[in-house]
């Protein structure tokens, strides 16, 4: 009985190596991506607002669960603003207690250079929602 063997060019075999080798590097480093911060963010007591825009946000404010309100003049592009919960003020000057009440709606207004308005508002279902947003675990 013969045998037939039949050996591949050698650039072919490499080509196919190096194809493998970039879907599991591709693989791997998909993996690896954090992915994109909240823009809105609670942790505990403290709410964290980031600008990742290119431009500067001015006459911003920050409604929790439509009553409570906070203001900041202005957030520079790629800037931050922090706060802690409890200096969100109703109306009647009621503060927000953050150990008492449960955060349903939370959205920054806000005007970009050109003057148009615009609204952000966080999401609480899903990934990213309210789950471990107070240090526990999820």
């Amino acid at each position: 009985m013969i045998a037939v063997v039949t050996r591949q060019p050698v650039h072919a075999r490499f080509g196919r190596i190096a194809a493998v080798l970039a879907v599991a590097l591709g693989a791997v480093d998909a993996g690896c991506r954090k992915p994109p911060e909240d823009p809105l963010k609670l942790e505990r007591n403290m709410l964290t607002v980031t600008n990742q825009s290119g431009n500067d946000w001015s006459g911003v404010e920050v409604w929790l669960n439509t009553y409570y309100r906070i203001t900041t003049s202005s957030i520079p592009a790629g800037g931050r603003f922090q706060a802690p919960l409890d200096t969100f003020v109703a109306g009647y000057g009621q503060r927000f207690d953050f150990r008492r009440t449960q955060i349903k709606d939370l959205r920054l207004t806000a005007k970009g250079p050109d003057g148009k308005p615009f609204e952000l508002k966080k999401r609480f279902d899903g990934p990213g929602g309210l789950a471990g947003a107070f240090g526990r675990p999820q």
